[in-house]
């Protein structure tokens, strides 16, 4: 497992390279994608590949908020590159490629699955936005004053 992290952390770190991220911000990219996939790993051992991709995704959009805060950088420097290793690129292909060889029934199988993975993903980074938001709304004294 932990080549697995590092293989992810490296990978992470390469992408962010190639989409020009600032320099000073890709190793912190690559230890976003490296702990998403490692939650990934340890939540897919004991639960479903749909479970382990949305706790991930909370974790990684968690970590990208809060690097986003500390560097004051936007969120999706951090996001983009961080949530690489979650995507369901692998059940996409296999979908396709049963569909392409006639294999309907393995092809429905896992298109539903990539569309569950993708929706836990989706799932999980609204839900962290919502809170960081309801969290942001609470602490600013003004906003409330401004609003009664």
């Amino acid at each position: 497992m932990v080549i697995r992290v590092i293989g992810a952390f490296l990978a992470v770190v390469c992408f962010s390279i190639l989409l020009e991220m600032p320099l000073r911000q890709v190793l912190y990219a690559g230890f976003v994608g490296g702990i998403g996939w490692m939650m990934y790993l340890l939540v897919g051992v004991r639960g479903s590949d749909v479970a382990a991709a949305f706790v991930s995704s909370l974790v990684i959009a968690l970590l990208c908020h809060i690097l986003a805060r500390i560097f004051k950088m936007p969120v999706t420097v951090y996001f983009v590159a961080g949530i690489l290793p979650s995507v369901p690129g692998a059940s996409i292909y296999r979908a396709v490629l049963y569909l392409i060889q006639g294999k309907t029934g393995l092809s429905n199988y896992y298109m539903v699955q990539t569309l569950q993975i993708a929706g836990a993903i989706a799932m999980a980074i609204f839900i962290m936005d919502s809170l960081f938001r309801v969290g942001k709304k609470e602490r600013c004294p003004l906003r409330r004053q401004t609003e009664e």
